[in-house]
């Protein structure tokens, strides 16, 4: 009897923790603020959680006008960036 082939072993913090590195050593903001990088991955971090609060009271009273639309697409893009910026912070 012939053992199956075993697959790699693959530890998902290792490859977490290979994807922060990576993106710390290649990252711009690093690059750009060395200094400044930590503090504005926090402020990206938590202001992507907190962000989508402000969804529902434009939701709530709904997008009947381009300047609510606005706004709504505004957070939005926001949110996104602030996701895109805070997703290296680590606690």
């Amino acid at each position: 009897m012939s053992n199956p082939p075993s697959a790699p072993n693959r530890d998902p913090s290792a490859a977490r923790e290979s994807a922060v590195e990576q993106d710390s050593v290649d990252g711009t903001l690093e690059k750009v603020a060395p200094a400044l990088a930590g503090p504005i991955r926090t402020t990206g971090f938590w202001g992507a959680i907190i962000l989508p609060i402000l969804y529902i009271p434009v939701l709530i009273t709904g997008l009947s006008t381009s300047f609510e639309a606005s706004v709504f697409l505004g957070l939005l893009v926001l949110n996104l960036a602030a996701l895109y910026v805070g997703h290296a912070h680590r606690q």
